[in-house]
């Protein structure tokens, strides 16, 4: 008699769903419990998410992440073009954001809601962008790139 043996290969994936799915959550590195809708409308509403951002710069993209979960994106560009990126974090504590280009060097931001702005010239075609969340920070952080047309 031969026996069949299936794998459930739903209940991983499932997990991951959950783990980057939008849910309210709270805990060290994520916004406070119940807090977490209000941060992400924020840190859009100051980013221009969903609008335009008043600049006349053309929209490349954007993200919006849990401060525990971080920004670790690599975007893909136009090779010698000048970009404007924005980064707010939004919640309690510091980020540190680094951005894989000439002369820049790592900085820290706080999550007071206020937008960092960083002039990005003469680009290669891919740039890497990491916001890590330093010890103690909470809340949401997000990031947005714009083409400088003028």
């Amino acid at each position: 008699m031969r026996r069949v043996v299936q794998l459930l290969v739903v209940v991983p994936a499932a997990a991951f769903v959950v783990g980057c799915s939008g849910g309210v959550s709270g805990g060290e590195g994520g916004a406070p419990k119940g807090s977490q809708p209000v941060l992400e409308k924020r840190v859009e509403k100051v980013l221009g998410l969903g609008g335009v951002d008043g600049s006349g710069d053309l929209f490349v993209e954007s993200g919006v992440e849990r401060v525990r979960d971080g920004i670790h994106t690599r975007s893909v560009l136009s090779a010698g073009a000048s970009y404007s990126l924005a980064v707010v974090c939004s919640g309690a504590g510091e980020v540190r954001l680094s951005v894989s280009v000439k002369r820049s060097a790592p900085r820290t931001v706080a999550c007071d809601g206020v937008p960092v702005r960083q002039r990005l010239v003469d680009v290669p075609a891919h740039v890497e962008v990491d916001v890590d969340g330093l010890a103690g920070a909470s809340g949401i952080v997000g990031w947005r790139i714009d083409e400088v047309t003028g």
